[in-house]
């Protein structure tokens, strides 16, 4: 209240971090570590010794051989050797909590107290900052809203992938249904000319990607052909086709000249854009009987994970073969179908997966009329994923890694239906959901 010249959010971050500064202070760090220090220094004499050697004059003098002498039969002496440690000079440390002294330490040492005093310092600052940082995400999630100008009817029928364009000027996005439809919407164009639609494709347009190296390309992959929308020269190119049996895609390099390719009937394969024609590059038999999705890991890009049936799997691209092929690691424990797995967006080292048995004590259960829930991760963000919910009133809901629900998108008014397909800004604080009746909702 005394800082009138704040926002109200500002004052409510500042208002925080006071808290948490008086909550550290109430914890008395420091008398701890006191206390710590007297305990350390006290306890020392616990800590294992080894017996001092005897002194010279009392042991009985025994005979050496020349060899441990170090001098040759000749008489000649030997070279010298680097002495090793005696394997007594290293103590073994005791089993338990052991007390923070620093090796061959004076007593009542204020420079150790320093440094441990220095460390809770900078511990309880960075506490303070990683609070302040889920108090400021947390923050961004309550100001996402829904208006009646950002709901849309974009497609005919149920949406089954979208994507959103990287840019941080307009809210551009895209959207595929069950018969091959792709809407485009610019959500800042508020008139009726703001969105279109194209038919690209035979069949259900199930996976969607700006390429993260040319935004002006759209790839679409429907369950015959996987094909580039190229804005540039206004067309459709095939990049590859099928026999109604594609079922996702990824891409396997940042230039997006290669891609993997999952199937219907569980094979993948890989996808060169730079080789003329739309043959395969290699397909490969991964033991699945259905591969739903594939996705690329964000760092190491020779692995991509594939989930489908009850089958979530880690392979390595470099080692595909037409058959035979082992995963690098089986994520195992689901009993039911599952509907995708994707990569955590910065590391990699989380996946989350969406499957029939409800785990999050989580309804999935989307039935025949719905496009079924697919998790997908927040890029900005690599511990926090949204998905959509059977819940009512309507609503999108974001998770972190842990299971905690963070925040329930909704509005009684404008968001009436469920969102099984939801797509977030890479850089913006925007989330996109889309029904079975194509509509798109943007927060």
């Amino acid at each position: 209240d005394g800082y009138p010249q704040l926002s109200a959010y500002e004052r409510k971050r500042l208002k925080n971090i006071t808290e948490n500064a008086k909550f550290f202070a109430s914890l008395k760090l420091y008398e701890s570590a006191a206390r710590l220090h007297q305990i350390a220094t006290k306890g020392r004499s616990n800590v294992t010794k080894r017996a001092k050697p005897k002194k010279a004059e009392d042991e009985t003098v025994r005979r050496r051989s020349m060899r441990l002498q170090r001098v040759e039969p000749s008489g000649v002496p030997m070279l010298e050797v680097p002495a090793q440690p005696a394997a007594d000079e290293y103590p073994q440390v005791p089993a338990g909590p052991l007390p923070m002294v620093p090796e061959n330490q004076m007593e009542n040492s204020k420079l150790t107290e320093d440094l441990l005093t220095t460390w809770m310092r900078i511990s309880e600052v960075m506490l303070v900052i990683i609070n302040d940082f889920w108090i400021t995400y947390q923050y961004s999630l309550n100001s996402m809203v829904l208006g009646e100008d950002d709901v849309k009817k974009v497609v005919k029928n149920r949406i089954c992938s979208m994507a959103i364009h990287p840019s941080e000027s307009i809210i551009f996005v895209a959207a595929g249904d069950k018969y091959g439809q792709i809407g485009l919407w610019n959500v800042n164009c508020k008139t009726e000319e703001g969105a279109h639609v194209f038919i690209p494709h035979n069949y259900s347009v199930n996976c969607m990607h700006f390429s993260p190296f040319n935004p002006a390309h759209l790839l679409s992959l429907s369950q015959d052909t996987l094909r580039c929308g190229d804005v540039t020269r206004a067309v459709f190119d095939e990049i590859c086709g099928s026999e109604e049996n594609l079922s996702s895609f990824d891409f396997l390099e940042d230039n997006a000249s290669t891609a993997i390719v999952g199937y219907w009937d569980g094979n993948v394969a890989v996808v060169d854009r730079r080789t003329p024609g739309t043959s395969l590059e290699l397909s490969a038999d991964i033991g699945f009987k259905i591969t739903r999705t594939v996705h690329v890991h964000p760092v190491n890009k020779q692995y991509f994970i594939a989930a489908g049936s009850v089958d979530v799997c880690i392979y390595d691209v470099r080692h595909l073969k037409s058959d035979g092929n082992k995963p690098v690691s089986s994520l195992n424990g689901h009993t039911k179908s599952v509907a995708s797995a994707y990569f955590s967006p910065v590391t990699g080292n989380r996946v989350v997966t969406v499957c029939a048995d409800d785990k999050l004590r989580h309804n999935n259960n989307t039935g025949r009329w719905l496009t079924r829930f697919r998790a997908i991760w927040d890029p900005k963000q690599e511990d926090c994923f949204v998905v959509g919910s059977l819940a009512r009133p309507r609503q999108i809901e974001i998770f972190q890694d842990t299971g905690k629900l963070l925040h329930s998108f909704y509005n009684v008014d404008y968001l009436g239906s469920v969102c099984s397909i939801n797509v977030v800004h890479p850089s913006k604080n925007v989330l996109v959901g889309g029904n079975s009746s194509g509509r798109l909702h943007v927060f």
